[in-house]
């Protein structure tokens, strides 16, 4: 049940796409106000979604759906992210920046709160994710603070990475920067390539236990 929490977090987690951002809006001229917005969108957002899939999970299982249907949807959300994680890898080593990157050069508080909301509620890359964790918590939590608990610890997981940026800038000042730069590059650099790994082998993980299941 952990793991089945704790991987997509860590795939949410380890995704390079959110990460450059929260670096890029650390080099604006309200650092501080603006990072910190970008984070609790971004929060809010996977917190929202998990939240939902969550519920719809717990209303299946409620309904009396044979025990078969988690196994399925396990199979089945877990090809899409295979197939997702191949598509993205056949792209890899495009660098071409979309709009809204170049944008955060000037953005204010509000548009990278909604950014980071937009990010995580609005991405399908995050939300299959998402989805995973919310299926393996309303499928396996019969318990309404269980459930909370574990959305809690999703949400906090799959936070780290863009957390982790303005954390270091309020610890180590200025002086972090210049490493947040390369790793900024080198993460718009490879991006495509780290986040199609990432979810191809959670895709096989959700593949190898619903098979198992069934």
């Amino acid at each position: 049940m952990i793991a089945e929490i704790v991987a997509p977090a860590l795939g949410i987690a380890l995704s390079p796409f959110p990460v450059v951002p929260a670096i890029l809006l650390l080099l604006t001229a309200r650092a501080r106000e603006n990072s910190s917005a970008f984070v609790v969108g971004w929060t809010a957002g996977v917190a929202g979604a998990a939240v939902l899939f969550t519920l719809l999970a717990s209303a299946v299982e409620i309904t009396g759906e044979p025990p078969a249907w988690v196994s399925w949807g396990r199979v089945g959300l877990g090809g899409l992210l295979v197939l997702l994680g191949a598509g993205l890898w056949r792209r890899r080593g495009t660098k071409a920046d979309p709009t809204w990157i170049r944008a955060l050069e000037t953005a204010t508080w509000p548009r990278a709160l909604r950014l980071g909301l937009l990010l995580s509620a609005a991405n399908p890359k995050i939300l299959v994710l998402v989805a995973a964790g919310g299926v393996a918590i309303g499928s396996a939590q019969p318990a309404a603070a269980g459930r909370a608990g574990s959305i809690a610890l999703f949400t906090l997981i799959a936070s780290a990475g863009v957390a982790l940026p303005p954390l270091l800038r309020l610890l180590a000042g200025e002086r972090i920067l210049p490493p947040l730069g390369r790793a900024k590059d080198w993460l718009r650099l490879h991006n495509t390539a780290v986040v199609a790994v990432v979810i191809g082998l959670i895709g096989i993980m959700l593949v190898a236990k619903g098979a198992g299941g069934l």
